[in-house]
């Protein structure tokens, strides 16, 4: 399989290319996610991925060949609020009350751009999660673990948040930040040699 340049410096989207046996390297995006105003908060994932994967294009001078290029994002929305990583633990404490007793969105949208053709594909899986009534000494647990930190909405789906979650609506890879179905459909419509 050709490598492919993962714009993202996420473990979990590593892990899952790992698990594909698909080679990459890893370039972390330049790109500063803030959402334009025209943009809807549902469709905020996919054009972050798009810009994380343009941003490592620019990159490289113009003459130079790049054949593979994927990004992607998750965003939770609850409420008609965008929920990202949060800034610090008293933030991620205000998320999990958030959440507590509620079913929210978890959005995660890819880009795939395909350097032999010059084209920029995007796709978007959108999913729900509904989480138990927390208690204090529950949310004081988690946030005492630290899982909360440098991920949307302050948890993990595959770390201890686990617990708190009583039902899913989706697609389990895709809550974790890469929906490997539609992730595996735009290699597969771009002409990506998945199966060979």
């Amino acid at each position: 399989m050709e490598p492919i340049i993962l714009a993202s410096s996420s473990p979990r989207r590593q892990e899952i290319f790992k698990q594909l046996n698909i080679p990459f390297k890893v370039i972390a995006p330049s790109f500063v996610e803030v959402k334009p105003n025209d943009i809807s908060i549902f469709d905020a994932p996919e054009y972050f991925a798009a810009q994380k994967v343009k941003s490592v294009v620019k990159m490289f001078p113009t003459d130079q060949n790049l054949d593979w290029v994927f990004g992607a994002d998750t965003s939770i929305v609850y409420d008609g609020k965008l929920f990202g990583k949060p800034k610090d633990a008293n933030e991620a404490r205000s998320f999990l009350h958030t959440f507590s007793g509620h079913t929210h969105q978890v959005i995660s949208g890819i880009a795939l751009f395909n350097g032999s053709i010059q084209f920029l594909e995007t796709k978007t899986s959108k999913n729900l999660v509904t989480f138990k009534k927390l208690s204090e000494m529950e949310i004081d647990w988690f946030i005492d673990s630290g899982e909360w930190h440098g991920v949307a909405g302050g948890y993990r789906i595959q770390g201890l948040a686990q617990c708190f979650i009583s039902n899913i609506e989706g697609s389990f890879s895709s809550i974790m930040g890469l929906p490997i179905s539609e992730f595996y459909d735009i290699l597969s419509e771009q002409g990506y040699k998945f199966i060979e």
